[in-house]
């Protein structure tokens, strides 16, 4: 099955970015992925972190709900929407969601990130839990592919990619392919990124799918990008460094048994 991690600069105006969306969604259609998926805030980034609260949506209604929804079944494919502002229990607060569209433009999969990010090197301040309601549980939903073979998908957002016990639980669940929507900085992307995404393949023999935010954005901030699709040995199928664009790759249940028949270690597991 070929899958694409889609690769944006978004800005702070929706609608341009909704129109860049579903560009990148028909370009992945047209090269036969089946499954594409945006990157974190692919619909906004704003000068401040306050400024999604005026663009958050009810579950179920919204205009970035509504072309993810439309674009799925218009284009006859699975689309994730890396993240968009959900509404929360607080005023204040939002819930930073990933949602999963099936090729009938039905919702199959919501999750709201549980790890909020925080970092100050001093020259660099973050703190998500200002804006961002925390989410609790944990999200999978199983996607049947054109050639019939049923893939087991687990979600994630971002900051979420530091805590392993949150992709093990997936693992544990059956999960085959992990998504991870991201907008890492620059800063901490060139660091870590590479490293933590391969090391989430090797450790639960899974592929990883993981569409970034990847340049210098309208309002200053620079993202990290390098979305790519790791496969479970750890290999590097597809990378796009910077700058919007479709990074395509094929994923194989055959290689995916074959390399968890060689190296059983999921079954080896004695702390669990």
């Amino acid at each position: 099955m070929k899958v694409a991690a889609l690769q944006m600069v978004s800005g702070p105006r929706p609608d341009d970015n909704m129109a860049q969306a579903r560009r990148l969604l028909e370009e992945a259609a047209a090269q036969g992925a089946e499954l594409a998926v945006l990157p974190e805030y692919f619909g906004f980034m704003g000068a401040r972190d306050t400024d999604k609260l005026a663009l958050r949506e009810p579950l179920g209604d919204g205009p970035l709900q509504r072309m993810l929804s439309t674009a799925a079944r218009e284009l006859g494919i699975w689309v994730v929407g890396g993240t968009l502002p959900l509404q929360s229990g607080s005023a204040t607060q939002v819930r930073n969601t990933s949602l999963a569209f099936d090729p009938a433009g039905e919702r199959v999969a919501r999750y709201d990130k549980i790890h909020l990010f925080r970092f100050d090197n001093g020259r660099e301040f973050f703190d998500e839990a200002h804006v961002i309601e925390a989410g609790a549980d944990t999200a999978r939903f199983d996607l049947t592919a054109r050639d019939g073979s049923v893939w087991r998908v687990g979600l994630s957002v971002c900051y979420d990619l530091r805590f392993p016990e949150l992709y093990r639980q997936h693992a544990s669940a059956g999960a085959d392919l992990l998504l991870v929507p991201s907008a890492f900085t620059h800063t901490t992307g060139q660091a870590h990124w590479e490293v933590l995404l391969r090391a989430r393949a090797v450790e639960n023999l899974a592929y990883v799918l993981a569409p970034a935010q990847g340049g210098t954005h309208e309002t200053g901030r620079r993202t990290w990008g390098h979305s790519m699709l790791v496969d479970p040995w750890g290999a590097v199928l597809a990378q796009r460094a910077e700058g919007a664009g479709v990074v395509c790759g094929e994923i194989d249940p055959a290689y995916l048994r074959q390399v968890r028949q060689q190296l059983p270690a999921l079954d080896h597991r004695v702390l669990q």
